[in-house]
C-alpha cells in the first residue's frame, strides 16, 4: 500500500499544494503560499480543500497579512462575519481582537460561537505578538471522535442533541489569572466579559452529531458552550457531556502549534474544537481572528439546529 494513504490526515496527492502533516488525525502545514485577497481560484480551491481534509492548517510566515489583507483573505472562502456580541478590533471591518495581556486566554475546548444557529463554518487567525514560551493553541478532530467511540455510545449520540448558551462559567473558560493577580481583579475582569460577551443571551438546540456540509462525514458538536443536553437533567447532561468530551480531546485526536508572529491558522469549525493555552504568566499574547459565515446544521435525521433564545441581557456585576 502506498504510505501516503495508510493514516488518517495524509495529504491529498492529488493537491497542487506543499502540505506537510503535522499528526496522523489532524493538521498540517502548508508551505510557499503567501496569503492575500488576490490568490488565484485554483489556490483558493486548494485550500479550502485541505481545510476539509486536514480540519487546521497552518501558514509560516506571513507577515505581510495585515488586518485588510487578513480580511480580504477570509473573503475569499465565504462572507466574513463579525463576533455576534464582541465589536470588532479598531481599524477593521470583522476582525475579532483576542489580547491576552493579564495572562488571561480562552482556556477551554470549544467550536466557536455554537451558541447561534448558523455558527462560523472556518476561522483564521493570525499572530502577532507571542509570548517567549508558552501560548499554544490546540485543536481536536470530533470526526475522528466520532469515528472512535464505541458502538453503543455512538447510537446514544446518534439522536441526542445539545442546548448551547454563551452563559456559561465565564471563570473556567477565561483561563487561571498570571500569579499575583488579585481575586477581586480576577472577578472584575469576569464580570466585564459577561458584560459584553453575553450582551444578548442566546441560546441553540443543536445535534450532538453533524453532518459536513460539504464531506458527508459526521463529527460530535460539543464544547463549553453546552449548557445540557435535550430531555437530560443536569446531573445527568454533565456525566455524559465529561465522557463525551474526554473522547474528542484525547492525544490521539488533538494537535498543538507553537506559534511564531505571522502564522496564520485555518480551521474547519464544522468538525473541530480547540483551546488556547494559558501557561504564559503576564507575557503578552495577542491575535485577530476572521470567521467565516456558516449553514445550519443538519443532524443525521435531516432536522435542522434551532435558536429557542434570544434576548437582551442584564448587566452583570462583580461580587
Amino acid at each position: 500500500m502506498n504510505a501516503i494513504t495508510t493514516y488518517t490526515n495524509a495529504r491529498d496527492p492529488n493537491s497542487p499544494l506543499d502540505i506537510v502533516p503535522v499528526t496522523g488525525t489532524i493538521g498540517a502545514e502548508i508551505r510557499g503560499v503567501a496569503l492575500s485577497g488576490d490568490l488565484d481560484p485554483a489556490t483558493v480551491q486548494a485550500i479550502k480543500d485541505a481545510v476539509v481534509r486536514h480540519k487546521v492548517v497552518f501558514f509560516r510566515n506571513q507577515h505581510e497579512l495585515d488586518d485588510a489583507r487578513h480580511e480580504g483573505f477570509a473573503a475569499l472562502f465565504g462572507d466574513p462575519v463579525a463576533h455576534p456580541t464582541v465589536p470588532v478590533a479598531e481599524g477593521s471591518r470583522y476582525l475579532l481582537e483576542l489580547d491576552s495581556k493579564e495572562g488571561y486566554a480562552a482556556s477551554s475546548w470549544h467550536t466557536d460561537v455554537t451558541f447561534v444557529d448558523a455558527y462560523p463554518k472556518g476561522s483564521i487567525l493570525r499572530a502577532i505578538t507571542i509570548p517567549e514560551a508558552g501560548g499554544d493553541t490546540v485543536w481536536a478532530n470530533g470526526e475522528t471522535a466520532y469515528e472512535g467511540l464505541p458502538e453503543p455510545l455512538r447510537q446514544l449520540v446518534n439522536t441526542l442533541w445539545a442546548t448551547h448558551t454563551n452563559l456559561y462559567d465565564y471563570a473556567a473558560a477565561l483561563g487561571n489569572p498570571a500569579r499575583g493577580s488579585e481575586d477581586s481583579v480576577q472577578r472584575e475582569r469576569i464580570a466585564q466579559h459577561r458584560n459584553v460577551f453575553a450582551s444578548t443571551v442566546y441560546e441553540t438546540e443543536h445535534p450532538v452529531v453533524r453532518v459536513h456540509p460539504v464531506s458527508g462525514q459526521r463529527s460530535l458538536l460539543l464544547g463549553h458552550f453546552v449548557k445540557g443536553f435535550v430531555g437530560l437533567n443536569q446531573a445527568d447532561s454533565q456525566r455524559l457531556f465529561q465522557i463525551l468530551q474526554d473522547h474528542i480531546t484525547k492525544p490521539e485526536n488533538v494537535v498543538r502549534w507553537r506559534w511564531q508572529p505571522g502564522d496564520v491558522a485555518f480551521w474547519d469549525n464544522q468538525s473541530t474544537q480547540h483551546r488556547a493555552v494559558a501557561d504564559f504568566g503576564l507575557q503578552r499574547r495577542t491575535l485577530r481572528r476572521a470567521t467565516i459565515a456558516g449553514d445550519v446544521p443538519v443532524a443525521i435525521d435531516g432536522r435542522n439546529s434551532r435558536t429557542v433564545r434570544k434576548e437582551k441581557a442584564t448587566q452583570y456585576e462583580a461580587v
